[in-house]
C-alpha cells in the first residue's frame, strides 16, 4: 500500500494529541473485499476522548486537480464508511487534511456541501508542525 506524502506527520500529530495508533493500516475485509485504512487510534489511556476510537484517511492534496483529489477523497470515505459501519460501528471516520488545502480549496460552498451530504469529519493538520489544528465533527 503507498502511503499519502505526510502519512507520518499525521501520525505523529496524532500521538501528540494523546491517541495511541493501534493499526498502520487499520485492514478491513468484507466479503471478499479488502480496505487499507490509513491509520486506527484510540485515546492514550486517561485521554479525555470518550473512549472514542477512531480511523483516520488520510489526504494531502499534491496532486496537479484538487478536484480529482477530492472526488477520490470522498470516494475512499464512502467506501470506508460502509465498511467500518459493518465491521466495527463504534468506530468513527475521519478524513484528514492538510491546513492550507483546508483554508483554501475546502472554504469553498460546493466543497463545504458535498462534505455536508457526506457527513465527513476532518482532521485539520499543519504539516509542518506535526499538529492537530482542527477536529470537525
Amino acid at each position: 500500500m503507498a502511503r499519502d506524502f505526510y502519512h507520518n506527520k499525521v501520525r505523529k500529530a496524532l500521538i501528540k494529541d494523546g491517541w495511541n495508533i493501534t493499526d498502520d493500516p487499520y485492514q478491513i475485509s468484507i466479503e471478499g473485499v479488502d480496505f487499507d485504512i490509513d491509520l486506527a487510534a484510540e485515546p492514550v489511556v486517561g485521554a479525555e476522548k470518550d473512549g472514542e476510537k477512531i480511523a483516520v484517511e488520510i489526504k494531502n492534496f499534491v496532486g496537479p486537480s484538487n478536484v480529482n483529489e477530492f472526488h477520490r477523497a470522498v470516494g475512499q470515505f464512502n467506501d470506508y464508511y460502509v465498511a467500518i459501519e459493518m465491521h466495527e460501528p463504534e468506530r468513527v471516520l475521519y478524513l484528514a487534511i492538510p491546513l492550507n488545502t483546508y483554508n483554501t480549496f475546502f472554504s469553498k460552498t460546493i466543497i463545504q456541501r458535498a462534505l455536508k451530504r457526506i457527513e465527513a469529519k476532518l482532521i485539520i493538520y499543519d504539516p509542518e508542525t506535526e499538529t492537530i489544528v482542527k477536529w470537525i465533527k
